[in-house]
């Protein structure tokens, strides 16, 4: 692609948590980057243009347009390798794209709950209580260090707890986990942003 002082443009949306992913990505890897800001109740008709299916995030890197935030998240970590997101170690890396490979496991009734649909809680307890127990074992959803599993998650953890009522002090794994991260840059400027502390 480009050349590694070409400036990223990233079509963002504050309160989208698919571009928080990104956000924090970018903040974790200290790179500068160009926000457009997209209305997501009033999408313009050129982001279709750059996601056929109209969503943000996309970023554009050069001439490469690339929407999805997990496959936004996974190609900064590859080009920008330093600091590195993802475990060395190959079994803690391949436990950490497994979480992220199963997210709609989360997404699912978080998004049932927030179109009212109560009836969705107990599931979405479920899969709180699971990412818990895991928390259990290791610091970070990630392993050892915080990473890109952590990042995937902890938009909607944020959103579920302000928004949703969904109390953490149930999932107290879960709580220390949020408590650790909020204090890291990247995250304390998402909260901010997100207004989800």
């Amino acid at each position: 692609m480009g050349d590694a002082d070409a400036l990223l443009t990233l079509y963002d949306a504050d309160r989208c948590p698919y571009c928080a992913r990104v956000r924090i990505v970018l903040a974790e890897k200290e790179l500068e980057y160009e926000p457009v800001y997209v209305d997501l109740d009033d999408r313009p008709a050129w982001i279709y243009e750059k996601n056929a299916v109209g969503r943000v995030p996309v970023l554009e890197d050069d001439a490469l347009v690339l929407p999805e935030s997990v496959v936004i998240m996974e190609y900064l970590e590859e080009r920008y390798p330093e600091p590195p997101l993802w475990p060395a170690d190959a079994a803690e890396r391949a436990a950490g794209r497994l979480l992220v490979e199963r997210f709609d496991r989360l997404a699912t009734p978080y998004y049932a709950l927030r179109r009212g649909d109560q009836g969705a809680r107990p599931q979405l307890g479920e899969r709180l209580s699971e990412l818990d127990s895991l928390l259990e074992e290791r610091p970070f959803l990630t392993g050892r260090e915080f990473g890109l599993a952590d990042v995937a998650y902890l938009p909607w953890i944020l959103r579920a707890r302000a928004n949703l009522a969904v109390d953490l002090g149930n999932y107290p794994q879960l709580e220390a986990w949020v408590e650790r991260v909020v204090e890291r840059p990247s995250v304390a400027a998402e909260v901010e942003l997100a207004g989800v502390r």
